[in-house]
C-alpha cells in the first residue's frame, strides 16, 4: 500500500474547534482547590493519554494525606478521570474532615479554559469502589506556585524543556513512591561489651558498593505491536463500499487507551475507551484481498487485562466481538473479501 494510500482509507473524524482550542492549553501543572470541601494540592504530569502525580488533602502543612495519583485525560471531550492510587504519607496519622478515613477517590473533571491564563477542573468525586455515587464536588485552579514541594516539581517547572520524556517521568515516579524517611529515634548510650584478654573481636565485613538500579526505557507502540502475539478473534467478510467500527469499553470504565493497526501500519493511537464510541471509517475499495486490524493495548487500565468491545457494521449487517489485550498479546480481527 502506498504512503498516500492511507489518507484515503480513512473518512474524516469531526472534532470541535473549541475543544482543540482547550486542549492547547497543559493540563500538567500544580491545582490548588477543594474536593469535597477539604483543601487540595493536586500536581497532574500528563504522559500520552496517561495522568500521573501526587495529591495532598490537607489542613495544613503539619498535617495532611499524600497520595500517588493515576489516570487519563479524554482528549477529544476535555475530561480528565484520576484516582487515589496509593497512600504515600498519612502526617500525623489523623483523619482529615471531609475524607472517609483512609479511602481512596475516583475524580473526574471538565478541563475548561475560560479565558487568558485562566484554567479549571470542574467535576464529581466518589469513592473509588463506589463510582456511581458521587459524593462531592471537584472545583480546582491551576496556579504556579506549589504550597508542598515533592519531586514532581522539577518535571512540572521543566515540562516544555524537555521533562516530558517519558523515561524521565518514569524515573521520577519511581523515586516519588519511595517511602518518606523514617526520623531517627532517641539515641541511647549503651556500655561496650568486655573482651577477655586473647579474645579476637569478630571481623565485620566491608559492605560492597550496591550498584545503581537501571531502568528500562518504555516500549514504543509500534515496538510493543512488534512484539506481542496476534490473537485473531473473528474473521468478517466485506460487502458494500466502506466498513464502520464502534470501540467501547467492554465493562467498566476503567482508563483503558488502545492503538489501531491496520495491515502492519498505524491508524489511530491514544484510542480512550468509554461508553461513547469512537468511530472508524474504512473504505473496502482500498482494502487487500485478506486484511488484519490489530488492537494494541497502551496501558491496562485500573482492571487488567485492557478489554473493548467492537461493533462493526458492513452494509446491512452487524458484527461484535470482544477485544482483550494484555503486555503480552493483541487482539485480531481478519476482514476478508470474496473471491470473485
Amino acid at each position: 500500500m502506498e504512503p498516500g494510500t492511507l489518507k484515503k482509507i480513512l473518512l474524516p473524524v469531526i472534532i470541535s474547534l473549541s475543544a482543540r482550542q482547550a486542549v492547547s492549553q497543559m493540563i500538567t501543572g500544580v491545582w490548588h482547590g477543594k474536593i469535597n470541601r477539604q483543601k487540595v494540592e493536586l500536581k497532574i504530569i500528563q504522559k500520552g493519554d496517561s495522568l500521573t502525580g501526587t495529591s495532598y488533602y490537607y489542613q495544613s502543612a503539619s498535617h495532611y494525606q499524600r497520595y500517588s495519583i493515576k489516570g487519563f485525560f479524554d482528549e477529544p471531550n476535555n475530561v480528565a478521570v484520576w484516582w487515589d492510587d496509593e497512600l504515600l504519607e498519612d502526617k500525623n496519622g489523623k483523619t482529615i474532615p471531609g475524607r472517609s478515613g483512609k479511602a481512596s477517590l475516583l475524580l473526574q473533571a471538565d478541563f475548561n479554559c475560560p479565558g487568558g491564563d485562566i484554567m479549571q477542573l470542574e467535576g464529581t468525586a466518589s469513592l473509588k469502589n463506589e463510582e456511581r455515587q458521587p459524593k462531592g464536588r471537584v472545583q480546582l485552579d491551576k496556579t504556579n506556585q506549589p504550597s508542598f514541594y515533592d519531586e514532581w516539581d522539577f518535571v512540572i517547572e521543566n515540562f516544555t524543556a524537555g521533562a516530558n520524556d517519558p523515561y524521565i517521568i518514569d524515573s521520577v515516579e519511581l523515586i516519588a513512591k519511595q517511602p518518606a524517611p523514617v526520623p531517627a529515634e532517641k539515641s541511647v548510650a549503651i556500655a561496650p561489651p568486655v573482651i577477655k584478654e586473647k579474645e579476637a573481636a569478630p571481623a565485620v565485613a566491608t559492605p560492597s558498593r550496591v550498584p545503581p538500579v537501571s531502568i528500562a526505557t518504555p516500549l514504543t507502540i509500534e515496538e510493543k505491536f512488534t512484539q506481542r502475539q496476534k490473537v485473531p478473534v473473528l474473521e468478517i467478510p466485506l460487502a458494500g463500499d466502506s466498513v464502520e467500527l464502534h470501540f467501547y469499553d467492554n465493562a467498566e470504565i476503567d482508563g483503558d487507551s488502545i492503538s489501531l493497526f491496520l495491515n502492519n501500519r498505524l491508524i489511530f493511537e491514544h484510542i480512550y475507551l468509554t461508553d461513547k464510541p469512537f468511530i472508524v471509517k474504512i473504505s473496502v475499495n482500498e482494502l487487500h484481498q485478506s486484511n488484519e486490524l490489530v488492537m494494541v493495548a497502551e496501558n491496562l487500565g485500573s482492571i487488567p487485562p485492557n478489554t473493548s468491545f467492537m461493533v462493526a457494521y458492513i452494509g446491512e449487517k452487524r458484527y461484535e466481538a470482544r477485544l482483550e489485550s494484555s503486555e503480552g498479546s493483541s487482539a485480531m480481527i481478519r476482514f476478508m473479501k470474496k473471491e470473485e
